[in-house]
């Protein structure tokens, strides 16, 4: 009876953890075949999460190839997952307090999978976040632009939060330079809640390419130090410098002020940012008496020491009545009564002399003027760059012609000037200005002057400079000084000032652009303000080239 009962009992046992296998059985079934996909998608959407993320943008460099105008170094950035928050009241709570927008988002999408909370923290709001012990605020690292060179702001430009180019060559080259990203996926470990431990690359992305810039850092760094002194001393507006290899077109220092300090994650204002001397077109005055000359030299129309009659402090050249302005050339024209040799004309800046000139060449000065660039955009490796403007001879009233020769109806940049000059600096060959340094470009050489042309031109600008000549190094230039125009009249206190020179020993050749724009002071002219800027940043330039071994 004993052993009947004991059998019955072991019995039920094993019949009881049949059904209990069978049971388990029946469950793993379901879970692993018959509802994986469900439980799948429920796991993947409780521990994984994709992102998107752009590989390091490539580095902007200056023309040794070696020193980063624009690099990325790695900064945390914090973000939470809506969908899943370990503890919505404490993280909501904060949320409302400290990032309503972020609040408002999750309230409106709770489901939402990925949000960011703060991006590219500095190493102090870091800390702080880290600090509050919130589960679920987590942290990934992303790749922060830097510019150590705030000289090149402007040229260099700076990008978004999301490394898109905004400006400058950021943005001209922003394909370039940030290549393609990759889709990344994350599994979070399930008891920490907050441990990324697993990182699988959905979709592989591309590196971006480097761009080697023809700016010289230390030429940079030169230029922007002295336009900086020379804007704040005068009280002026802005100001731009422009050094130029007239050779090859590389430009060596592109350099505007005010400028703006690329790290700061504040957007600058338009007028900030903006690179005036490739964005924008002036009326530059007399500076552009030198092409009238070439020109007339070019055409035969005047002979280098023709007597020219200025007519005194006023002139009239058809009906056109003219000044000639500054109290150096009025001297002049006392001690010779009022007739100048031609060279002096262009010396002195004759209104009245160079617009006579003007008259005998016509519609020729303004093929010459279009011929050197004027009206037509350089195609520098730029964004924004302005065409500029020359009045055609077919819109032309009886002023026209005249006041053209003395820098009024047309409109240019400063790089636009510095192609010009430097077709005189070069020995009278065409040029392509150039920000990108490549091996691969080969400047086609047309001669556009006669080499008598441009010697006549570089013998006048000399005497221009006497003064600010250097030992052993030939100096070479023009001055320029343009009314501005206010409410739609030209306003006799607000000016804008130019010289364009050239800087010669032997085979080294640069062409220097500096450029003033409303000074504080009244009655000013370019003789004390572009030219003096010119002076200093000529001079330290011819020392580092000497240094560096650029002058035989």
């Amino acid at each position: 009876m004993l052993a009947r009962d004991y059998k019955i009992r072991v019995f039920v046992v094993f019949l009881c953890f049949i059904m209990l296998f069978a049971i388990i059985a029946i469950r793993l079934f379901l879970i692993q075949i018959r509802q994986k996909n469900f439980f799948k998608v429920l796991a993947k959407h409780q521990y994984e999460l994709e992102i998107t993320l752009n590989p390091p943008r490539a580095f902007i460099y200056d023309s040794s190839g070696r020193f980063p105008l624009a690099f990325n170094r790695e900064v945390p950035s914090a973000f939470i997952v809506p969908h899943q928050l370990a503890t919505p009241d404490k993280t909501l709570s904060f949320l409302k307090r400290q990032y309503p927008d972020v609040y408002q988002r999750i309230k409106q999408n709770p489901d939402k999978q990925f949000l960011w909370l703060d991006r590219k923290l500095t190493q102090q709001k870091h800390e702080k976040l880290v600090k509050l012990g919130l589960k679920d605020i987590h942290f990934i690292g992303e790749h922060q632009r830097f510019y150590p060179l705030q000289a090149a702001a402007q040229v260099v430009g700076f990008t978004d939060i999301d490394n898109v180019g905004t400006a400058g060559i950021e943005l001209g080259f922003s394909k370039r330079l940030s290549g393609l990203p990759s889709r990344v996926k994350f599994e979070k470990d399930a008891r920490s809640g907050s441990f990324y431990f697993e990182k699988e690359i959905q979709r592989q992305g591309q590196r971006g390419s480097p761009v080697t810039l023809t700016v010289d850092r230390a030429l940079q760094a030169i230029a922007y130090h002295e336009l900086r002194q020379s804007v704040e001393t005068l009280q002026a507006k802005s100001g731009s410098v422009i050094i130029m290899d007239p050779e090859t077109g590389h430009i060596q220092a592109l350099a505007n002020y005010p400028a703006f300090d690329p790290n700061q994650k504040s957007v600058p204002s338009l007028e900030m940012m903006k690179n005036n001397a490739v964005c924008e077109c002036f009326e530059l005055g007399s500076v552009m008496k030198a092409f009238c000359a070439l020109a007339a030299f070019e055409e035969g129309a005047v002979s280098f020491d023709e007597p020219i009659d200025c007519e005194g402090r006023y002139g009239y050249v058809d009906g056109v009545k003219i000044e000639n302005p500054t109290i150096t050339l009025l001297n002049r024209l006392a001690e010779k009564n009022n007739i100048l040799p031609f060279n002096e004309v262009v010396r002195y800046s004759s209104n009245v002399g160079i617009a006579k000139i003007a008259k005998r060449l016509g519609p020729r000065f303004y093929l010459h003027l279009r011929r050197l660039g004027f009206g037509t955009k350089t195609n520098i490796e730029f964004p924004g760059e302005r065409t500029g403007f020359v009045n055609p001879p077919e819109r032309w009233s009886r002023p026209s012609l005249i006041v053209m020769s003395f820098g009024y109806e047309l409109m240019a940049s400063p790089i636009q000037l510095a192609k010009a000059f430097s077709v005189i600096a070069n020995g009278g060959y065409d040029v392509q200005p150039s920000l990108i340094k490549s091996e691969e470009k080969k400047q086609t050489r047309r001669k556009l002057y006669k080499d008598q042309s441009i010697n006549d031109m570089k013998n006048i600008m000399e005497k221009v400079c006497e003064r600010h000549q250097m030992p052993g190094v030939r100096v070479m230039g023009k001055t320029g000084t343009a009314r501005c125009i206010k409410d739609g009249r030209y306003s006799a206190q607000d000016h804008i000032y130019t010289f364009a020179g050239i800087v010669e020993k032997g085979d080294y050749r640069r062409v220097v652009i500096t450029f003033v724009k409303e000074p504080a002071k009244a009655s000013l002219w370019a003789s004390e303000t572009a030219l003096p800027l010119f002076a200093k940043v000529a001079e330290r330039m011819v020392v580092h080239d000497m240094v560096h071994q650029r002058i035989g």
